[in-house]
C-alpha cells in the first residue's frame, strides 16, 4: 500500500479500541493503547489524515426505533458490457432502502442487501426498478428471518496477522 504511512502494532490497536468505542476520550483511548494523551491523539490525527479512519458514527438499535425487514436480493443483468454494468450502479445508488451493493463473481451478478419497513414496501421498490429499465434481467429474494451473528467490527487482527 504505496503512499501509506506504515503501521506499528500501538497504531493497529488504536484502529481496534476506536471501533469498538469511537467516542471514548482521548485520555481512555491512551490507556487502553499504553500511550500517553499528547502522542496517542498525534496517532489519531496521523491516521485520519492518512485515510485509515474514515469517519465515527453512532450504532442505532433499529429494533428501538421500527419494525422492518432485511432483504438480500441476487440481481442478474440482462447485458454484460461495462456500460450496462455502470448504468445500473448508477440508477440503484440513490435508492434510499439500499444499504449495500456488491458486483460478485459467480452464477448472478450483484448481491445488494435492503433495508425496508415491510415486504410490500421492499416488492414495490424491486417493481419500480423493474420498470425504470436499468437492465436488470432476473433477481432473487432472501428474507432474514434472524441475524444471531452480526459484527460491525472489521476483524483486524486476523487480517494483519502475518
Amino acid at each position: 500500500m504505496a503512499g501509506y504511512p506504515k503501521l506499528d502494532r500501538i497504531d493497529l490497536n488504536i484502529l481496534v479500541q476506536l471501533q469498538l468505542d469511537g467516542a471514548q476520550t482521548n485520555l481512555k483511548l491512551a490507556e487502553k493503547v499504553g500511550l500517553s494523551p499528547s502522542p496517542c491523539l498525534q496517532r489519531v490525527k496521523r491516521l485520519e489524515s492518512a485515510g485509515y479512519i474514515s469517519g465515527y458514527g453512532a450504532r442505532i438499535n433499529l429494533s428501538k426505533l421500527i419494525e422492518s425487514v432485511t432483504v438480500f436480493t441476487e440481481v442478474t443483468l440482462l447485458d454484460h458490457r461495462l456500460s450496462d454494468f455502470a448504468k445500473f450502479e448508477t440508477n440503484i445508488r440513490n435508492v434510499n432502502e439500499l444499504i449495500e451493493c456488491h458486483l460478485i463473481s459467480g452464477g448472478y451478478d450483484y448481491l445488494l442487501r435492503f433495508l425496508a419497513p415491510s415486504i410490500a414496501h421492499y416488492q414495490e421498490r424491486m417493481e419500480s426498478l423493474l420498470s425504470s429499465n436499468i437492465g436488470i434481467k432476473t433477481y432473487f429474494s432472501y428474507v432474514v428471518l434472524k441475524s444471531p451473528i452480526v459484527k460491525r467490527e472489521l476483524p483486524l487482527n486476523a487480517l494483519l496477522a502475518t
